[in-house]
């Protein structure tokens, strides 16, 4: 486990949905983007640990520590993840999210680690989205939980696709000991040291 030392600043945050992970960009691309600068005055040397793609929200821990950084982006902390997906989902999905499935990874195939996965039976009371979302009077919808230890590049989406159930909203609940809890879409707090 990583001890972090008081010299670091740390924040807790609610990433809205259509937000990027990154503070600012000098991409002229990205001149319609949303960036997290926007949410709080954040100090200069402030990483994301762990990014949410732009169409994922929920807890995102920031730090100007970089071996914190990494130690909760290495396979020690695990990531909990609510994800709706579109369809009924079966209990064969759902085994075969815990035990792995094949995903594109860097233009290869990718064998997912087993991970912790099950049915939410209630709708989870999260804030409503920005964006409207399909829901089930188009058609059937599930809730599930999962949790990874490892975060590739978009692995939740590409996971529930895998197995017949695309994602239709992502939010991040909790890293390791920290939870997103009650706080309200693009809330920012700052926390002295991050007790994952």
């Amino acid at each position: 486990m990583y001890t972090q030392t008081n010299s670091s600043q740390n924040f807790i945050i609610y990433k809205p949905y259509g937000f990027l992970s990154q503070f600012t960009s000098n991409d002229s691309k990205q001149q319609s983007k949303r960036f997290l600068g926007e949410l709080h005055e954040f100090p200069e040397s402030i990483m994301a640990i762990g990014r949410l793609d732009e169409k994922s929200e929920g807890l995102l821990l920031l730090t100007t520590d970089g071996k914190m950084s990494d130690y909760i982006n290495s396979q020690k902390v695990d990531k909990e993840y609510y994800a709706l997906v579109d369809g009924a989902i079966s209990k064969e999905a759902v085994e075969q999210l815990q035990n792995g499935v094949e995903i594109g990874f860097d233009g290869k195939k990718y064998h997912t680690k087993p991970c912790k996965v099950f049915r939410i039976e209630d709708i989870p009371n999260l804030p409503a989205r920005s964006k409207k979302i399909r829901d089930a009077r188009h058609g059937p919808v599930s809730w599930i939980s999962i949790t990874l230890n490892e975060g590739k590049f978009r692995q939740v989406r590409k996971m529930t696709s895998a197995v017949g159930f695309p994602t239709l909203r992502l939010v991040r609940i909790r890293v390791g000991n920290i939870q997103l809890g009650d706080m309200k879409v693009g809330n920012v707090k700052a926390v002295d040291v991050l007790n994952v």
